[in-house]
């Protein structure tokens, strides 16, 4: 991932050097396994940890001519430490390290991933509450239906990454596996206490049976709910961007004092963060479907996974990563229109209470056929010609022969679409 989509934290974790320790980490961890149970002598984990030296440099220098990186990682190491080094990786095969290490950066990653989700929680929590009964109009196909909160429409998002976050917490609990069983998962040259040991010491589970490779589908549930959790992010920008066309603006992201939109036009505001936001959501579900081809490998393994591993593990995550903290941002920092909201919810002259006055009239006898012609009539003429909806529904005979004017005026009530916002809040925010 470039560095403008990057954050410390996770360049950190997939970094070459960071690899690199985390093999060695794996690596000497086994060899102190194989001291316990008298395979190579003892001490020579701790002489082989004193002298070991990470040079990426020089592990790359070396696999241009080895082709292979395991190999060329050992190479180097060995140089350092001398003799000892021969009881580095007894029984073991590349896959051991290597799938071992991508689960420990997928599970740090995916840690870091529900932090970013924790944030943003509160964030929207927050707005949402303080939005409880800030009228805005709800709309459906893009057209206005009926009245709900603003807060009620950022709970549905607090919602969404609350069983995002249950998700990325069973994915990485999944992808928390290590394997060291050898050529072909058989454990022939090496002794599954020695697996149990380094699963142990790096805080992972013992993959149950591997095939000399861990099972892809672990890795494609894992990416899959980047994907999922990506989309969610798209939503909610998709959300912004709507709600701050120029004939809208109920939102607007913030916009600072030296902030420039367009090269070509000094008054443009754009949704500039949101719409990046939709654009990192493509990149992090790009990896769904290569994660879940590389759960079909060739008999015990093959390597046609590796590639789009080395580029879907630190790109998804990073992406990802940048993702939640920048909507997170925006968040806290959008700009909120309370008064634009009610000037768009004035706009149809009332024409939201049709359904009110359609369930009115079936209640005193219409049926709902009947009902639903006569208010559509009534709604169409407000409509056309930009007039009340209630004065136009209270001249009509057929109507206010059934419904009585002070009932009638009890219909165009807009606390009656709030009535159960407490209700939905409660159920919503309950842990």
């Amino acid at each position: 991932m470039i560095d403008r989509y990057s954050r410390s934290e996770l360049k950190e974790i997939w970094s070459e050097e960071n690899k690199y320790k985390i093999w060695l980490k794996i690596e000497l961890a086994a060899a102190e396994a194989m001291e316990k149970i008298n395979i190579i002598p003892k001490g020579i984990s701790k002489k082989i940890r004193s002298k070991a030296k990470i040079n990426v440099k020089r592990i790359l220098q070396i696999e241009k001519k080895v082709k292979h990186d395991v190999i060329a990682f050992l190479t180097s190491i060995n140089e350092k430490v001398g003799k000892d080094g021969r009881y580095l990786h007894q029984g073991m095969t590349s896959s051991d390290v290597l799938d071992t290490c991508f689960n420990l950066q997928l599970k740090l990653a995916g840690e870091i991933l529900i932090n970013d989700i924790d944030g943003l929680l509160k964030s929207i929590k927050k707005q949402s509450i303080k939005h409880k009964f800030t009228l805005c109009m709800g709309r459906s196909h893009g057209i206005h239906a009926e009245p709900i909160t603003f807060g009620l429409k950022l709970l549905t998002f607090y919602q969404e990454f609350l069983r995002n976050r249950e998700r990325l917490k069973i994915a990485v609990s999944e992808i928390s596996t290590c394997a060291i069983s050898g050529a072909v998962g058989t454990f022939a040259n090496i002794d599954p206490k020695i697996e149990s040991y380094v699963a142990k010491k790096l805080n992972l589970k013992i993959e149950p049976i591997s095939t000399q490779v861990i099972p892809r589908d672990r890795h494609a549930a894992f990416f899959s709910t980047l994907g999922i959790i990506a989309s969610s992010v798209e939503r909610f920008a998709t959300e912004i961007r709507h709600l701050q066309r120029t004939e809208i603006l109920e939102v607007e992201e913030f916009f600072g004092k030296n902030q420039k939109g367009s090269s070509a036009m000094p008054h443009k505001k754009n949704p500039i963060l949101s719409e990046n936001l939709t654009g990192l959501a493509r990149l992090v579900r790009s990896a769904v479907i290569p994660a879940m081809e590389n759960i079909s490998l060739w008999h015990e393994r093959d390597i046609s996974h590796s590639s789009v591993e080395r580029n879907i593990g630190p790109d998804a995550t990073t992406a990802l990563d940048f993702a939640l903290v920048r909507l997170n941002d925006v968040v806290k920092n959008l700009n909120i229109y309370p008064k634009n909201m009610i000037k768009n919810i004035e706009i149809t002259k009332g024409l939201f209470f049709s359904q009110r006055v359609l369930l009115e009239l079936t209640a005193r006898g219409f049926s709902r056929e009947k009902a639903y012609s006569i208010v559509q009539k009534r709604a169409m003429q407000s409509w056309n010609s930009k007039s009340s909806f209630y004065e136009i529904v209270l001249n009509d005979p057929k109507i206010n022969k059934k419904i009585p004017v002070n009932k009638l005026k009890e219909l165009f009530n807009f606390s009656y679409h709030t009535k159960r916002i407490n209700i939905i809040f409660k159920r919503s925010l309950r842990k």
